[in-house]
């Protein structure tokens, strides 16, 4: 039986790992994460959880990674701590990953070996042929996995760009190819299936960046995602047609530079670049400045610019500032505060709201249905994406014929298994979030999160005791002190009242007798949540601490 069982990336945005299993061979496709939401304060990083991964690593033949975005490869130095198996990827992924191995201390520790696409890989009784896909990011690849019940397809994240400026195709020749053969089961990328049409061209927004340079007079300052290989060239490409000096400003972004560059995904004459420290040497209109920043990160170069904190470059009336991505739910709160510093520092913003300066890396409905026209699946599986794209994606399919047997909306842990043509669901196995916190990684659970949430919104309130071990005497306190809770002075009264409900509790203790400070402790919260919310309808996080002595 052949089972595919997603671990991470049905149902959210991030997060992808997939594994398909036959007998004693198990192939890992991509180890994501994702950012955290904002209802999991103080965490740094979600990872996919790796029990299921852990239970059978004796299975384990490789891993693959489709391109090599956050949400794809992030995970990886985590998953190799536990999993020292080897690493498909082609060359800019793996130089990405070989950046994110030297963070964690894991250089040269990695079994890395690179393919491109239209290369096959034979591992146990799998054959996979990579696939070259466009996407937002270059070197990116779809999967054609030959299994012994049949052909399964990965699509990877795609998109379908005819008019590509960097020459990266989605090989629909070879998708078709593979339809003509006959697929099992299509998995396919489900992030902008609710959005109609077809995904804007790169040659769109390059013109739209060429109008810019044409009529900006000042300083430009180009805020990208770094990974972004395709837009930085364009700007590149546009300096140097407009006589402009080219600063590479943020550390992912000189670092994802320099890899795309060692590689030949990026070119440019030696003496178009120069350092922040030489931009006062140039006349405004012969600079612009490519950035990290565009989601309003707040370490970002460019939030930090926004801020008049960044040590070498300050923003002056006449730059013009263009956000070239779009807004990521979730972020609009941040990247609206940049714009408005920096317009009240007299630049002029361009971003994705009032100009085509972005595209997206998914495909649209459209492409969608192009896709599935090709490959034609028995089986098709919508991934990557909220649960609601995966339902859009699923309808699609089933407007384009396919009946709903044949469409499956899978979730995170679910087994799918193929059998003599035969799908059918089992499971689901254990999968789930695992949070990292500095150097803690699962540590943090529900609990803690929970209390770090009432911390935030509501303070902490700390009761101090001391009492006689044997008799239950008061011998200390009680001392009440509050952080974020009332501002001492003002709330004090309320705290004297909290005072008297700790003695009320100690009174109705049975004297002479040893004390239970569990039990105590505990009737001392109980009372202080109801009292607090009553008067002042707050519930701070509430630690009574007793001290027998």
């Amino acid at each position: 039986m052949l089972k595919v069982i997603p671990l991470g990336g049905l149902g959210e945005i991030g997060l992808n790992m997939m594994v398909i299993e036959h007998e004693s061979n198990l192939l890992v496709v991509d180890a994501g994460l994702m950012f955290p939401d904002d209802y999991m304060p103080g965490v740094d990083l979600v990872l996919p959880d790796f029990t299921y991964l852990k239970k059978n690593d004796k299975k384990i033949r490789a891993i693959i990674l489709t391109h090599g975005h956050e949400d794809h490869i992030g995970a990886m130095p985590f998953f190799l701590k536990s999993f020292p198996v080897p690493v498909f990827g082609t060359s800019f992924t793996l130089g990405l990953l070989r950046e994110k191995l030297e963070e964690h201390h894991l250089t040269g520790k990695a079994d890395l070996r690179e393919i491109r696409a239209g290369d096959t890989t034979h591992l146990g009784p799998f054959t996979i042929e990579y696939i070259s896909v466009n996407h937002s990011i270059v070197d990116g690849v779809g999967l054609a996995i030959e299994t012994p019940e049949g052909i399964l397809l990965h699509s990877g994240d795609f998109r379908i760009d005819f008019t590509p400026v960097d020459s990266q195709f989605t090989d629909l020749i070879r998708f078709a190819h593979f339809g003509e053969k006959g697929v099992l089961a299509f998995f396919s990328d489900s992030t902008n299936a609710e959005k109609e049409g077809y995904t804007l061209s790169e040659k769109d927004v390059k013109k739209t960046l060429e109008d810019l340079f044409q009529v900006c007079r000042g300083r430009l300052i180009v805020a990208s995602f770094a990974s972004n290989i395709t837009r930085i060239q364009q700007v590149i490409s546009l300096a140097a047609k407009f006589g402009r000096k080219v600063v590479f400003n943020g550390k992912s972004m000189v670092t994802n530079v320099r890899i795309a560059r060692e590689q030949g995904f990026i070119t440019f004459p030696q003496d178009i670049e120069i350092n922040e420290n030489q931009i006062g040497q140039f006349p405004d209109q012969n600079v612009v400045i490519i950035t990290t920043g565009s989601q309003g990160e707040p370490m970002s170069a460019l939030t930090r610019m926004a801020q008049g904190r960044h040590k070498g470059i300050e923003i002056k009336s006449g730059d013009t500032v263009i956000l070239s991505s779009r807004f990521i739910p979730g972020n609009e709160k941040a990247i609206t505060s940049v714009i408005n510093r920096l317009y009240r520092l007299g630049a002029d913003v361009v971003y994705e709201k009032v100009s085509d300066i972005h595209t997206s890396g998914h495909a649209k409905r459209e492409e969608l249905k192009l896709m599935l026209s090709l490959v034609r699946p028995k089986y098709f599986v919508p991934i990557h994406g909220e649960y609601r794209h995966l339902v859009k994606h699923a309808q699609i399919a089933l407007e384009m014929g396919m009946t709903s047997d044949r469409v499956l909306i899978a979730e995170d842990g679910d087994v799918i298994c193929f059998k003599d043509l035969q799908m059918q669901l089992e499971g689901p196995v254990a999968t789930g979030k695992i949070l990292v916190d500095g150097k803690g990684v699962g540590d943090i659970g529900e609990t803690v999160l929970r209390d770090r949430r009432k911390l935030s919104g509501h303070g902490m309130v700390v009761v101090l005791l001391a009492v006689d071990e044997e008799t239950g005497e008061t011998i200390y306190g009680p001392e009440i002190i509050s952080r974020g809770f009332v501002f001492e002075n003002q709330g004090q009264f309320i705290l004297e009242d909290a005072q008297c409900i700790v003695l009320e509790v100690l009174d109705d203790l049975e004297r002479p007798s040893p004390i239970n400070c569990s039990e105590v402790e505990s009737e001392i919260g109980k009372r202080l949540k109801r009292f607090f919310y009553k008067v002042i309808e707050r519930s701070p996080l509430i630690i009574p601490v007793i001290i027998p002595v």
